[in-house]
């Protein structure tokens, strides 16, 4: 008699917030935005790029991923070809100044 298997069940995964993927390590952060490491750490220097900070006993430099998504929006909200509103394309013409042309 052959043996009864046992109906399979899905089960969907639970989306949970933990410190695996709340905070980013440097290496993890670069990843997830496409650059590499030292493009992080040079930017940190600089006080520029996504904002960081420092945890644990030895200090390791974190990202928090919420943080790294509103800095990459900013991003595209800073960006001319993003945000139609910067287009200096879409901007009114000026008017030439008659001041300086030839009489």
């Amino acid at each position: 008699m052959p043996a009864r298997l046992s109906p399979v069940r899905s089960i969907a995964p639970v989306p949970r917030a933990s410190a695996d993927t709340a905070f980013l390590t440097v290496k993890a952060a670069a990843d997830y935005l496409g650059l590499s490491p030292h493009t992080l750490y040079v930017w940190r220097h600089r006080r520029q790029g996504p904002p960081s900070f420092r945890m644990g006993p030895r200090g390791r430099v974190m990202y928090r991923l919420s943080a790294l998504d509103a800095w990459v929006r900013e991003q595209e909200q800073a960006d001319s070809r993003s945000n139609t509103l910067l287009n200096p394309m879409n901007a009114r013409p000026q008017e030439r100044s008659t001041r300086f042309a030839g009489a």
